[in-house]
């Protein structure tokens, strides 16, 4: 325990991240792959269930490395491509010790200003993070209740 308590006070510090972030570059660039690292800055957090009952977060942030949205002009409207990269689940805790999930959904950060600015695109940011989750982490979420909380931004 005490080992683990040394490792994530390592990943704490920037200096030592970086060093760390720029070993696995150097690493998988022999072996022909680039990495990029994405940090993501905070948006805000969509609160909902996983499998019906446990209580799980969807952290919708930005990074510009990512691709900004686009929209193609159809009859009746817009048709919209999002671009989104997204981080496997994590467990944290919570307030009281209570264990929960997060999930980092990344967009473009031109893709949050306009959900700050028009409220059905951020219906369409979310149900995109709520679907990317879904599929790519195959879990089942509670769309219906799932709700934006207020005054957090990760």
């Amino acid at each position: 325990q005490a080992l683990f308590a040394d490792y994530a006070a390592e990943l704490a510090d920037p200096e030592q991240r970086r060093l760390y972030e720029e070993e696995v570059a150097a690493l998988e660039r022999e072996r022909g792959v680039e990495v990029r690292f994405v940090h993501p800055a905070a948006g805000y957090v969509l609160r909902t269930s996983q499998a019906g009952s446990r209580r799980c977060y969807l952290n919708v942030c930005s990074n510009p490395q990512v691709g900004p949205p686009q929209a193609r002009a159809e009859p009746g409207g817009h048709r919209w491509t999002l671009p989104y990269s997204l981080a496997p689940g994590r467990e944290e805790l919570g307030r009281g010790g209570r264990r929960r999930l997060v999930y980092d959904v990344v967009f473009h950060p031109a893709a949050l200003r306009l959900a700050a600015r028009n409220a059905r695109f951020r219906r369409l940011l979310s149900d995109t993070a709520l679907e990317a989750v879904e599929r790519h982490c195959a879990v089942q979420l509670d769309r219906a209740n799932a709700a934006v909380l207020r005054g957090t931004k990760y």
